[in-house]
Order: C-alpha cells, then sequence, then structure tokens
C-alpha cells in the first residue's frame, strides 16, 4: 500500500481555489465582542486565591453588600 502525499498544514486541498472564498480580515468582529461580552481575565496571583468561579463569584457579591452598605452609611451621615 503506498502512502499519499502530506498536504502542509497551510495549503488548500485541491478541490478548494482560494477564489471559492470570500475576502478575509482579521479582527472583523473584535469590537462588537469588546462591547458585549463580559469576560474578565483575573491575574494570576489574584486566580492562585479561588479554586472556582463560583468562589470568585461569592467574594465579588460580598464585596458588593459591603459596598452598598458603606455608600448608604456615609449618605446618612452627610
Amino acid at each position: 500500500m503506498k502512502k499519499g502525499k502530506k498536504v502542509a498544514a497551510d495549503e488548500l486541498r485541491r478541490e478548494y481555489k482560494r477564489t471559492d472564498f470570500r475576502v478575509l480580515v482579521r479582527g472583523k468582529y473584535i469590537e462588537g465582542l469588546r462591547k458585549s461580552s463580559n469576560v474578565v481575565v483575573l491575574d494570576p496571583e489574584v486566580a492562585d486565591l479561588f479554586p472556582n468561579g463560583a468562589s470568585v463569584n461569592s467574594a465579588l457579591r460580598s464585596l458588593a453588600a459591603i459596598a452598598r452598605r458603606a455608600s448608604s452609611t456615609r449618605q446618612r451621615s452627610s
């Protein structure tokens, strides 16, 4: 049994032509993704403090509750 020729990873197969595809634009959707995405990347030293996403959410909810109480206390004393 003969082995077939290996095709380079960046080459198109014979049945495809470059003209069959539209013009490729790098980063075409990045602005929309930046506006609508809510992904946050933690610094590695901060990420090491939390075992999973649920613990991060819990910590942020607790911090938000503390911040709300602190801001309402400041508003009353003014």
